[in-house]
């Protein structure tokens, strides 16, 4: 019931209030079938099959590595291809913006592809390290070129784990807003950007709620057939153990590795530049705007200081990790349960729980302020408000790192447990805790750093006393003033440190089923 009740409450009832507002004002057919709007629809579809071909092409050559090579280096390249994932959106966007100052589209593809080579990475990897070498080994054997033997043996074997990673980056590049928002501007806009301008800055509802539903709509057929190929990895993996697996490169495969190499350092390159250019001013090198962060900015521009809010972005992370480990473990617990059964109950509590990542984090703002009065203590106002919402977007990640591990539990130490007399408690305290404990606090670390950059619901609901650190970038980027700018990329660097920082102790916690992520 805790997950439904949260899903229900923080997800699905301000949703809909929001795209009930909308229809009960008319004109939404109108919007639908406007030319305007299949232009956003192919504008965002466009950009994001670009980005997952992008992001699939480079995340391919990172996962032979990581699942089937044995060379120094490896903890390396997992960490440095895990911190764009968990970068923040408008980070990201301002590292593009070091070298196309102007954006465009294909900064926009590119910066939605440098997010996802992660995902294709883990995801791909994880199934790729534990299928059978022999089979490849056979068919080079009996005379097929390595490409041959590939594409006719192991590609088919990956294609699930393909499918269910380009199902992901899709869903991603899709509804991203803060890349597009800071690299397209007003010439490049999607549904997201779109219903952010409706909803904020025209106050057409109803516009708004058209474009709401023609993405919801999207997203679910995407999580529909990212369920579909989930499924099919799942029963596409074989127990091997990944050691037996792992090898030397040798002859061409050192082709790929150079491949995976190169990724990593196109990777790390637009960091590098943010970096770069947070210690640069016109008069040459300098730390201005870092020891500007204790200050407000150039002329009062902001409501509190750039450290204020970093400590603000620091509680309000910590609240959101804590809420949506709880929702996500429950809820994980309650999947691997009804798996266990064979309930097909799982499959739609599932992609439910998904939804949230694919949803407008712009509706769901606004369905907060539309419907939390009705909650006790006019909710509206309350400081928990932004944390809920940031929890909204972390829980369906953990959810995707723990799962795994819990299903890997064997279920006979359980059994095993119960028959000696141990209540359902105690069997999870004594068995599954501390099976799975170093996986929750991996999962617990992945979930901050994803909230301390969250963006999307966090710039809509942050009151102007109480902003996160990306809010603030934002704000100062869009005032004129080298002061601002030299803020903004400083506190870009600060954000950039604390991931770096989280993601290499989750690299040091992770246990080899750790998820898609």
């Amino acid at each position: 019931m805790l997950p439904l009740a949260f899903l229900g409450l923080f997800f699905a009832w301000p949703v809909l209030a929001i795209v009930t507002l909308g229809l009960r004002e008319g004109g939404v057919l109108d919007v639908v079938f406007s030319g305007e709007t299949w232009e956003l629809v192919g504008f965002t579809l466009g950009q994001a099959a670009a980005s997952t071909v992008v992001a699939v092409l480079c995340g391919l050559p990172v996962a032979f590595v990581l699942a089937r090579c044995r060379i120094r280096g490896l903890g390396f390249v997992r960490a440095a291809v895990m911190v764009p994932f968990v970068l923040p959106t408008v980070v990201v966007g301002l590292a593009f913006r070091t070298f196309w100052p102007d954006g465009g589209v294909l900064p926009i593809v590119l910066a939605n592809a440098f997010f996802n080579v992660a995902v294709v990475a883990r995801t791909v990897g994880g199934l790729w390290a534990h299928t059978d070498r022999r089979a490849e080994d056979a068919a080079r054997a009996l005379g097929a070129s390595r490409p041959r033997a590939f594409l006719s043996v192991v590609l088919p074997a990956l294609a699930p784990a393909i499918g269910s990673a380009a199902a992901v980056v899709f869903l991603f590049c899709a509804t991203s807003f803060g890349v597009v928002l800071v690299l397209g501007g007003s010439r490049y806009r999607t549904l997201e950007t779109e219903i952010y301008l409706r909803t904020v800055e025209l106050f057409d509802l109803s516009g708004a709620a058209a474009l709401s539903l023609l993405q919801f709509l999207a997203v679910l057929a995407v999580l529909v057939l990212g369920a579909l190929a989930r499924r099919r990895r799942e029963t596409a993996l074989s127990l091997r153990d990944r050691e037996e697996l792992a090898r030397r490169p040798y002859g061409g495969e050192w082709y790929v590795v150079l491949a995976a190499f190169a990724v990593v350092a196109a990777l790390l390159t637009p960091v590098v530049g943010l970096v770069t250019r947070s210690l640069s001013t016109r008069d040459g090198w300098s730390f201005a705007g870092y020891t500007a962060l204790a200050t407000r900015g150039d002329r009062g521009t902001l409501a509190v200081t750039g450290l204020d809010a970093a400590m603000n972005s620091v509680r309000t992370a910590f609240d959101a990790t804590v809420v949506a480990l709880v929702v996500g473990v429950f809820s994980a617990v309650v999947l691997v349960g009804l798996r266990r059964s064979g309930s097909r109950i799982a499959e739609v509590l599932d992609t439910a729980l998904m939804l949230p990542l694919g949803v407008s984090a712009v509706t769901v703002g606004f369905g907060y302020l539309v419907t939390m009065d009705a909650l006790p203590g006019d909710f509206r106002t309350s400081p928990s408000l932004v944390p809920l919402a940031q929890a909204l977007v972390v829980t369906p990640l953990i959810v995707r790192m723990v799962l795994p591990v819990l299903r890997a539990v064997d279920e006979r130490l359980r059994q095993a447990a119960a028959t000696l007399g141990a209540s359902p408690l105690r069997v999870w305290r004594e068995v599954d805790l501390p099976l799975v404990g170093r996986s929750l606090v991996a999962a617990a670390g992945f979930g901050y750093v994803v909230a301390l950059g969250e963006f999307g619901a966090t710039s809509f609901l942050a009151r102007p006393d109480a902003p996160t650190l990306p809010v603030v970038i934002a704000r100062l980027m869009s005032r004129p003033g080298e002061l601002n700018s030299q803020m903004a990329y400083a506190a870009c660097a600060l954000l950039m440190v604390v991931t770096v920082g989280c993601v290499l102790l989750i690299e040091r916690l992770r246990v080899p089923s750790s998820g898609e992520f």
